[in-house]
């Protein structure tokens, strides 16, 4: 089957991306999603979705940041996949996107965090070559 890889820029496209971000973050509600994408935009935030038949089968958001530890690097806030979707390449698809993208944008690295527990995403990650090499570690209140 044929997919298109984008980024979303419409209020609409952006919406079609929402059932995937769901799965990822749960906590997520429909209401509030545009607002929110619409804020981290100027953080420099964006999304890239892979549709199929209509369907955001797969999206990653993403920003650029500077850091004095690494340089410039293009940062990987979320990526997530529909569980009908999951072993499609789908996520590969858009790592191979956003690290050409990294590269042809004068990064010097790309980064991501991810949690313990997600194995097949970490398979997906060694097989691409990101390395294991800190601790995230956060304060909530």
């Amino acid at each position: 089957m044929e997919h298109e890889i984008f980024i979303a820029n419409s209020d609409e496209d952006i919406n079609l991306c929402f059932p995937a971000f769901k799965e990822l973050r749960p906590k997520l509600n429909f209401e509030e999603f545009l607002a929110q994408i619409r804020r981290q935009e100027s953080q420099s935030y964006k999304i890239l979705a892979l549709r199929e038949n209509g369907i955001v089968k797969s999206a990653a958001g993403f920003r650029f940041c500077e850091f004095l530890a690494w340089g410039k690097i293009l940062y990987i806030d979320d990526l997530t996949t529909l569980p009908n979707a999951r072993g499609n390449g789908f996520a590969d698809s858009l790592l191979n996107w956003l690290i050409e993208y990294a590269k042809s944008s004068s990064c010097n690295a790309v980064h991501l965090d991810t949690g313990y527990a997600r194995h097949a995403a970490h398979r997906v990650y060694l097989a691409k070559g990101f390395q294991l090499n800190c601790h995230h570690m956060a304060l909530e209140f």
